[in-house]
């Protein structure tokens, strides 16, 4: 079995393999699993540090794998007005829902409360699954792709 230990920050070679994983898989500090190549890998990482959506671990032989996100069910929350955007991520937000922002778009786990509440202020909701690459909070550093390669 691969084990992993190191993440890297900036890679100037080849990546070998990649895993992919959801978000709550992400959130884990101790996963076993298999890469997509089919290869049993087991990852122990810093606990209070998720992986992120194209961050590369490196293997104990040398190995380059990257991490990629899984599709997962989520409601994708829209709209073209700014206001009406800058009101509802104000109120999941006071509900301490995990979201991915993105511009004029929210994304949260499915609950049919805040599907509800969305809609009410007008936004169009999709249950199309995505991967989820939520924000890592005000102290948790900047967004998942803040990181450098």
């Amino acid at each position: 079995m691969l084990q992993v230990y190191q993440r890297l920050s900036h890679v100037h070679q080849a990546v070998q393999d990649s895993i992919t994983l959801d978000h709550d898989t992400r959130q884990k500090a101790r996963i076993k699993t298999k890469t997509d190549n089919g290869q049993d890998v087991g990852i122990f990482v810093e606990r209070g540090h998720p992986l992120k959506v194209g961050e590369v671990l490196k293997t104990e032989c040398g190995q380059l794998i990257e991490v990629k996100g899984a599709d997962e069910p989520v409601i994708t929350a829209s709209t073209d007005d700014w206001l009406t955007f800058s009101k509802i991520c104000y109120h999941l937000g006071n509900r301490h829902t995990v979201l991915q922002v993105g511009e004029r778009w929210v994304r949260f786990k499915p609950d049919h409360v805040l599907k509800e509440l969305v809609e009410m202020y007008g936004l169009t909701t999709s249950d199309k699954a995505a991967v989820f690459e939520p924000e890592s909070g005000a102290y948790g550093g900047h967004s998942a792709h803040s990181h450098s390669h």
